[in-house]
């Protein structure tokens, strides 16, 4: 294994056990949801990251990464013109804009 090759692992590991804290600590307290998930349904942007890094580690996942950010940006700017889920839920709250997913909320209308 190469150096750049270890780098990569030991990247993908620092990555891993981040969002894992994040989904344990901080993930409960916000409602654990991003835009994507609220508007779309299906997994969040943080369960999301995870299988994508899990899976295609760090480096080869990223492009991928980026995308599911790109389109929880999207599902935000859907939320807040219309302010509805698909589902019926109110919204409020910011979207993942960038690694650090921001605080979101959904409620009962």
């Amino acid at each position: 294994m190469t150096s750049i090759e270890r780098t990569a692992n030991v990247a993908t590991r620092l990555v891993v056990s981040g969002i894992r804290v994040y989904r344990r600590r901080l993930s409960p307290w916000k409602g654990f949801r991003c835009a994507h998930a609220a508007y779309f349904g299906g997994e969040s942007c943080s369960a999301a990251v995870l299988r994508l890094v899990e899976t295609h580690g760090l480096v080869e996942g990223w492009p991928s990464v980026l995308e599911r950010f790109a389109a929880c940006r999207d599902a935000y700017d859907l939320l807040g013109s219309r302010g509805v889920t698909q589902d019926g839920f109110r919204a409020r709250g910011v979207c993942c804009c960038g690694p650090i997913p921001i605080p979101f909320r959904c409620g009962v209308i």
